[in-house]
């Protein structure tokens, strides 16, 4: 054989090999091929818990593959948002980020911010705090709970969430606007909603600014009531219950929350999650629950989304200075 066609044999040879091989070799999957881990970075039970678990029962059917929920707290919320952050950004760790996200970083307790931390992908609810006693409790208007906090400042205590968060500020705000110390008030913090309002319940708070959708269950079981609603009006799920407003107090506040996914996420990945969260928010299954519950459906996308984390950082920056709450 010439030198010529011995080359041009193994050139042949190769090129068959290779065609051998590439045709052997699986194609790159598509994504997601295995299962995703969504954080929720509150405690079972709550609102933040209870949309989650919605948004992710309809999200694995949609992509075909198991989304797995898991409870990140602790913190203040910083634990569960910090693990969704610093998670790999390739799309199997993503997760619930809420109003707290724009508020931890004024009170100094992280650096993470929602619009600069984050890949944000949907935006899905908006709900205002409500005010809550226990239902054996003497009060029947907010004018009579604000009586009772200016005769014994210090002595009645209130929760809702972590030190600092947004239903500590909704309370903080609430006492401002009625001319009282922010510290009339003590604090105690938890987990979420839900295990602030087993303390309503227990005697070990007497207050709880959360909101009236995370009370129901308590409401409808006869051992907590709520008194008013912080917002510009009344809501249209609980038509008979005032605002603060209407009380004469000018003050109303709402928390958020939306998924996330790290920052630095491929758009492969993002191409894929953010048209599937926006079927997700557009599916009766999710909506019936939000629906059902009392939660405040809403949809933005990533850059809607982005633009509101901005101003709602800077917001709520100015009433948490206001209220003392920034270090």
């Amino acid at each position: 054989m010439s030198k010529n066609g011995f080359l041009t044999s193994l050139t042949i040879g190769a090129a068959a090999i290779g065609a051998l091989m590439a045709a052997a070799s699986p194609a790159a999957a598509a994504y997601p091929d295995r299962p995703i881990t969504l954080i929720i970075p509150w405690g079972a039970g709550g609102g933040t818990d209870a949309t989650g678990r919605a948004i992710a029962a309809v999200l694995q059917d949609d992509l075909k593959q198991p989304v797995n929920v898991v409870n990140r707290t602790g913190g203040q919320g910083v634990v569960g948002h910090a693990a969704i952050a610093q998670a790999k950004p390739d799309g199997y760790t993503i997760g619930v980020i809420t109003v707290e996200i724009n508020q931890l970083h004024w009170m100094g307790l992280t650096d993470l911010t929602g619009a600069d931390s984050y890949a944000p992908l949907a935006l899905y609810n908006i709900d205002p705090a409500g005010v809550q006693v226990r239902a054996d409790a003497q009060y029947k208007t907010v004018a009579d709970l604000l009586g009772q906090i200016k005769a014994n400042p210090g002595k009645l205590k209130g929760s809702g969430t972590g030190q600092g968060g947004i239903w500590h500020l909704a309370l903080a705000g609430m006492l401002n606007a009625a001319g009282l110390s922010t510290s009339a008030v003590p604090w105690v913090p938890t987990d979420g909603a839900a295990t602030s309002l087993k303390e309503l319940v227990a005697g070990g708070v007497d207050v709880v600014t959360c909101s009236r959708v995370e009370a129901e269950s308590m409401i409808s079981a006869g051992k907590v009531k709520a008194l008013a609603l912080m917002a510009p009006e009344r809501s249209k799920l609980y038509p008979d219950l005032p605002t603060l407003k209407e009380q004469g107090l000018d003050w109303s506040i709402e928390t958020w929350r939306g998924v996330a996914a790290p920052k630095g996420t491929p758009k492969e990945v993002l191409d894929v999650l953010v048209p599937a969260l926006k079927r997700v928010t557009e599916n009766k299954a999710f909506t019936d629950v939000l629906d059902k519950r009392g939660f405040g459906r809403v949809y933005k996308g990533p850059e809607d989304f982005t633009k509101f984390l901005r101003a709602n950082d800077a917001s709520l920056g100015a009433t948490m200075k206001a209220a003392g709450l920034v270090k």
